[in-house]
Order: structure tokens, then sequence, then C-alpha cells
């Protein structure tokens, strides 16, 4: 059975908390230390790292991708989600390279899929959103596995403006989604 570490932890000053800050770490606690007789405030900082998830993980995905899909793809009925959410499971998920963060209770909180030069989905808990996990996941893309490529249904106007602010550009729309669905998708490309 292979190891995987999900966090680090550090103890930091207050002068050291906007760095640690700025690298993905949050807070988990102020607390009160005694060094050399001296009281000091220092934080318990944590930053979740990027894992793999395995098969038995499937149905937490679907779970965040459902929870996602409900905040973020409002242009969707609830037939479609019903419609894709099969799908996702038994298709989308086992084709593709999955990687995702966990939180201290060891569940997922966002995860993308990557295939080839492209990010075939990712989808952050709607709690989670606007913590930098997204962009985290898209900087280890391009970084780590030489990612260049993403769709974005157009009516995500948010997602779109989000990859485009990460130096994706639009290269081409569809008229319809994968599935034939009258969904725009645009093909967006880093330039």
């Amino acid at each position: 059975m292979r190891f995987q570490a999900s966090d680090i932890y550090s103890e930091v000053s207050i002068t050291a908390l906007p760095f640690f800050l700025s690298q993905g770490f949050s807070i988990e606690r102020e607390q009160t230390v005694v060094v050399n007789g001296v009281k000091m405030s220092n934080f318990l900082m944590r930053k979740p790292l990027i894992c793999q998830p395995s098969e038995t993980d499937y149905d937490e995905l679907l779970c965040v991708w459902e929870e996602a899909v409900r905040s973020t793809h409002h242009f969707l009925s609830e037939e479609d989600i019903q419609y894709y959410k099969p799908l996702v499971r038994m298709i989308y998920l086992p084709g593709v390279d999955l990687y995702c963060f966990r939180n201290r209770e060891r569940r997922i909180m966002a995860f993308m899929g990557l295939s080839n030069e492209m990010i075939e989905m990712l989808f952050v808990a709607p709690q989670e959103q606007g913590k930098g996990l997204g962009s985290r996941l898209i900087d280890f893309a391009i970084k780590e596995k030489g990612i260049y490529k993403i769709d974005v249904n157009e009516q995500n106007t948010i997602a779109s403006r989000f990859y485009q602010h990460k130096g994706f550009k639009i290269v081409s729309r569809d008229a319809f989604d994968a599935a034939g669905k009258p969904y725009p998708v645009l093909h967006l490309e880093m330039k």
C-alpha cells in the first residue's frame, strides 16, 4: 500500500503569516507558545497536498461534481444533471487521471481530471470555492503535467473568466457540447 501525505503543517509567526497565506496555507488555529520564557502568539497553518483518488472514491467525487454543478451551472436543468450524472460516474471519471484535495477529515474538497494535454474536468465543492484550490490544481496541471488546453461551457462565465485569468485564451467555440446538447463550449489553450 502506498502512503500519500495529505497535508503540510507549520507553526508560523505573525510576521510570516502573509507569506504562508499566499502559498496556499490556511489558519488552523491561533496559539500562544512560550519560547525562552517569552510568551508569543503564532499560528498553526495547514496546506492540503494534491493526491490521487482511487476507484473507491468515485461516489464521493460524483457528490462533489453534483454539488459544484448545482452551484455553478445554473443553465442546466434537473433533467440535464440527471442525464450527465451516470456518464460522469461510469465513463468520465474512469477515463481520466484524477487529482484531488482532501480536508482534515479526508473528504474530497476539489478534484480535476486530465487526459493527454487537456484538463477534462475541474470541480470544487461550493463551500471550498474561492480558497485557491482550483488555482492550485490548474497550476499543477500546467507545471507538472504539461497541460495546455481546457474546455468550458460558455454559460459558465465565472469559470471562463477564471481560466482566462490563469492565462488560457479562447481559440474556438462549438454550439453544442460533446453530448449534442445546446450548451456552447469554449475551447481554450494556454498561449
